[in-house]
């Protein structure tokens, strides 16, 4: 990499990194990311994680380990719904098979080699009865023995052993009252603990890049009311619809945001935290994108987005004292706590008109419609407030406004206020649209 590009990236970064300090993220992978080796690459990103100051709960799954060793065994078993029927002999053979793959996965962790990411990381890992457990039961008919759910968690242990800069590793077996041992899908284990520890992040690794729409592209954002109708669709594929509902149900009992991700790319995890696009699909409990009217705080962002359009002169220049006064009377478009759009709406009541100005998108979200969503957010401030008609005026921009079913007026249909403060120098053309 440039070193223009790693330096321009890394202070991109910087504002997550500010943010996620102190946060809870609670991560889980499946057992084929231990079968593969793909762990000892996965640990370099956690061990970074933890010394940004993150907290990080680590949830593991053991599928390919448990079916290995049931095979060896001689055992079968069998699957209703996603979920393993697990008899007492079976129980026997999973607890080996989990124990084994969390030793494979605190040995990752434990890696320390000079030249390494892990070198002088020093992560401490803990695990621990953290999952109290409770029989699945019979359900439909079906007993499904020392198959269990997740009762309980032990946040406030976890708590004390996050605080203490440790990592927390859960694996998919919890813990009755009475001593018994019950096998629990990790995606379970992950969401329960997710939530009771209220979580900023749940991260599930998956074989796909993302959740893709029907024609094949892939959904970088959604959010948790879109959900429904996506598990309507005939082709989803299993694991998708699984992640999904757990993302359903993360969101709707507080945890903000649920990212899931490829496990087959590397540095997959800090792609999709640290850069503003991510890499896999993003579902939020709030959307993601939004647009609100601007504040104070926002005059930064709303700068860094219009200087450059000033320099062309494509907009009026405006200064910070100017645009301080005026912050009431601007919109913004905000994308994960960056201004990405701006516009500005100036109302004369007297006359039944509002003037839309400094309509203003970033380069990098251009021509997606951001544009024309500021406009309608425009023009319904100004129906909202019994306003029949809006104006722009453009000098660079006047075929976009024609296209959006403008008409080109004169100076003397603008408020004589408006004419007063008309820049003869600009020599903008005004344009009209009625509502």
């Amino acid at each position: 990499m440039p070193a223009d590009s790693f330096v321009r990236s890394f202070r991109e970064s910087s504002p997550y990194i500010h943010r996620f300090r102190g946060q809870t993220f609670v991560i889980n992978f499946g057992g084929d990311a231990i079968a593969d080796g793909s762990i000892r690459v996965l640990a370099h990103d956690i061990a970074l994680l933890n010394s940004l100051g993150i907290n990080v709960v680590l949830v593991h799954g053991a599928g390919p380990q448990i079916d290995a060793a049931l095979q060896l065994h001689g055992l079968q078993t069998q699957r209703i719904h996603g979920k393993r029927i697990t008899s007492p002999e079976a129980m026997q053979v999973l607890r080996e098979a989990v124990g084994g793959a969390r030793l494979v996965v605190e040995a990752a962790l434990s890696e320390g080699q000079m030249g390494s990411p892990m070198a002088h990381a020093g992560l401490q890992v803990i695990s621990g009865n953290f999952i109290i457990a409770q029989p699945l039961g019979i359900l439909d008919g079906v007993d499904y023995q020392s198959t269990g759910k997740v009762r309980r968690v032990a946040s406030e242990a976890m708590e004390r052993h996050l605080a203490a800069d440790e990592i927390v590793l859960l694996s998919p077996i919890g813990v009755s009252p009475t001593g018994t041992l019950f096998n629990i899908r990790a995606e379970e284990v992950a969401v329960a603990a997710a939530i009771a520890l209220g979580a900023a992040k749940l991260v599930f690794y998956m074989d796909a890049e993302g959740i893709f729409d029907a024609q094949g592209n892939l959904l970088r954002q959604l959010t948790a009311s879109e959900i429904p109708t996506l598990q309507k669709r005939p082709d989803l594929p299993a694991e998708v619809h699984e992640h999904l509902h757990s993302a359903a149900t993360a969101c709707a009992k507080g945890v903000e945001r649920v990212h899931l991700i490829s496990r087959h790319v590397d540095g997959a995890l800090l792609r999709e935290l640290f850069t503003r696009d991510g890499l896999g699909t993003l579902i939020s409990r709030d959307s993601f994108e939004h647009m609100r009217m601007a504040t104070v705080t926002d005059i930064p962002g709303i700068l860094a987005l219009i200087r450059p359009l000033e320099k062309k002169g494509i907009l009026v220049k405006r200064n910070r004292e100017r645009l301080e006064m005026e912050a009431d009377h601007f919109v913004v478009m905000e994308r994960d706590g960056k201004i990405i759009g701006c516009a500005a709406i100036y109302p004369y009541p007297e006359q039944g008109m509002a003037e839309v100005a400094c309509l203003a998108v970033d380069s990098l979200y251009r021509r997606q419609g951001r544009g024309e969503s500021l406009l309608a957010f425009c023009e319904n401030w100004a129906r909202e407030r019994q306003l029949s008609r809006i104006f722009v005026l453009s000098t660079q921009t006047t075929h976009w406004f024609l296209e959006r079913k403008f008409r080109q007026g004169t100076l003397a249909e603008l408020p004589v206020p408006r004419q007063q403060l008309y820049n003869f120098q600009r020599r903008s053309q005004v344009f009209f649209q009625d509502l």
